[in-house]
């Protein structure tokens, strides 16, 4: 049984991707909206599910590696629910494994291009270095300022003129073909930022909750905890 005045957050085969609690993006979604007095419910999506309901207002993919993120798009394009869901307003959030399967296409290890779901202007091929450690951004996308994380990739991404980057890297790897990182169209955002990105990056957070609920979310009290980390974070990436 649904709460149909609730915000309902789609975890979007977790099973397939779900790598670096990147799930944990589904539960500081729904904590920033109940802390404001808002209804919400997480929506878990398994890869054994039929299709992918369209009815949902937020949309949340994590990281996976080559053969889970073929899987992946495959049985996303299976009755094609997100793509009605992005027709109709969602908000899509894709994280690493995330971002090349809602781009146009990626490149797996063994040289083999797949198509992705088309849904944002991003293409992705291997690199030959994996990149690891901690990744910071400059964003001026809706003042978004400083976004922090960590990688933990292959791909190397290049946005397209239909998208724009997400930030400018200023420490890390980011998507690798350049100095960017992420992509951001419409109120779809891409990102190699793992932490997870929405807990480590509320603005972030809050700037889809507003997408999703159609109006300016009241500001929270800060939180000492997190503003301690954010400084030991940006501290570590120097």
């Amino acid at each position: 049984m649904t709460d149909d005045s609730a915000i309902r957050i789609a975890l979007v085969v977790p099973d397939l991707l779900g790598t670096y609690g990147d799930r944990g993006n589904a539960l500081v979604l729904a904590q920033r909206l109940r802390w404001r007095g808002h209804r919400a419910e997480i929506v878990t999506v398994l890869s054994s599910a039929e299709t992918l309901p369209d009815s949902c207002d937020i949309y949340l993919l994590g990281g996976g590696e080559d053969v889970a993120q073929q899987a992946a798009v495959n049985f996303l394009a299976r009755g094609d629910g997100l793509r009605r869901a992005v027709d109709a307003g969602a908000v899509v959030l894709g994280v690493c494994g995330g971002l090349q399967v809602l781009g146009t296409s990626f490149t797996t290890g063994d040289g083999v291009t797949h198509r992705g779901l088309g849904l944002i202007d991003i293409s992705t091929e291997p690199g030959e270095r994996r990149a690891i450690g901690e990744l910071s951004t400059r964003s001026e996308e809706h003042e978004l300022g400083l976004l922090t994380g960590f990688e933990n990739h292959l791909g190397r991404s290049r946005v397209g003129p239909a998208a724009r980057p997400l930030g400018r890297v200023l420490h890390g790897v980011g998507n690798g073909a350049d100095e960017t990182e992420g992509a951001v169209s419409e109120r779809i955002v891409c990102t190699y930022l793992h932490g997870p990105a929405l807990a480590r990056n509320p603005l972030l957070a809050d700037t889809m909750l507003s997408w999703a609920v159609g109006e300016s979310l009241s500001e929270l009290p800060p939180f000492p905890e997190l503003t301690e980390l954010r400084s030991e974070r940006v501290k570590a990436a120097g």
